[in-house]
């Protein structure tokens, strides 16, 4: 809402970062993405403690939901990477908690959602291209860069295909990050621009509430939809960095 009373509509004031906590926030420039980060990990970390306490032979909902959780992950891990892959599980489903954490929780209302902002995905992507690169550097040494060789390629192709791979391979940290930063910015901003229409609708009397239903209606599936989402897009993240690590374990 503007000054003088006017409806001013800006859906991308919602990923502006603010510090909080007060004055000690703003010495250290501690943001609602740090506190939503911090609320992240501890919804996490109690899902799995709680749900795990009992450790029933009929499992309860709670424990139900973090045995499947714990074993979707697993047998991705396992499938994608191979007999390897227990070593890498624990990354594997931290990161895949922490970004579906991050999807889930921007839908309350008043929550942020971090994994909006270029600058977090952006981390995680180059932390984890980081990481594949010292694992198959590890793992092969030397030999690593072989995997920008491929074997039984022409010879008179193989600068042309060095090339290729090298750059197909430094675009991976790029492409996994803007992908989850862009369809999580994409869709709460959709939300926003919905329910604001409502809210415009709504306030112009009798006809306007009446054709403030449509928008508001519209926001009801695209709510689902974003649940479906923030679902995939934490699968997607967490497979793909399942497929990089196979990579550096066997070189293609």
């Amino acid at each position: 809402m503007a000054a003088g009373g006017t409806f001013k509509l800006e859906p991308l004031e919602q990923f502006a970062l603010h510090p909080v906590l007060g004055p000690i926030g703003r010495a250290v420039n501690f943001t609602q993405a740090n506190l939503t980060m911090a609320v992240a990990a501890l919804l996490v970390l109690a899902l799995l403690v709680y749900g795990t306490r009992a450790r029933a032979t009929i499992p309860g909902r709670w424990q139900s939901l973090a045995e499947m959780l714990y074993q979707f992950i697993h047998g991705m891990t396992i499938d994608q990477i191979g007999a390897e892959g227990r070593v890498f599980f624990p990354f594997v489903f931290t990161l895949f908690m922490f970004v579906l954490m991050g999807n889930l929780i921007g839908l309350i209302p008043f929550m942020f959602t971090y994994t909006s902002h270029i600058a977090i995905t952006g981390a995680l992507a180059l932390f984890i291209i980081t990481m594949v690169t010292a694992v198959g550097l590890r793992q092969h040494g030397l030999h690593f860069f072989s995997y920008f060789a491929p074997p039984g390629a022409p010879a008179v192709l193989m600068p042309l295909i060095v090339l290729i791979e090298i750059i197909s391979y430094l675009s991976r940290p790029v492409s996994l990050s803007m992908r989850l930063f862009a369809n999580m910015m994409a869709g709460h901003m959709i939300l926003v621009v919905f329910a604001s229409f409502a809210v415009v609708l709504g306030s112009l009397g009798l006809v306007g509430l009446v054709g403030a239903v449509v928008p508001f209606a519209v926001n009801i599936p695209l709510i689902g939809f974003e649940l479906l989402v923030a679902c995939l897009q934490a699968y997607v993240f967490a497979i793909l960095t399942c497929i990089y690590l196979h990579d550096a374990v066997h070189l293609h």
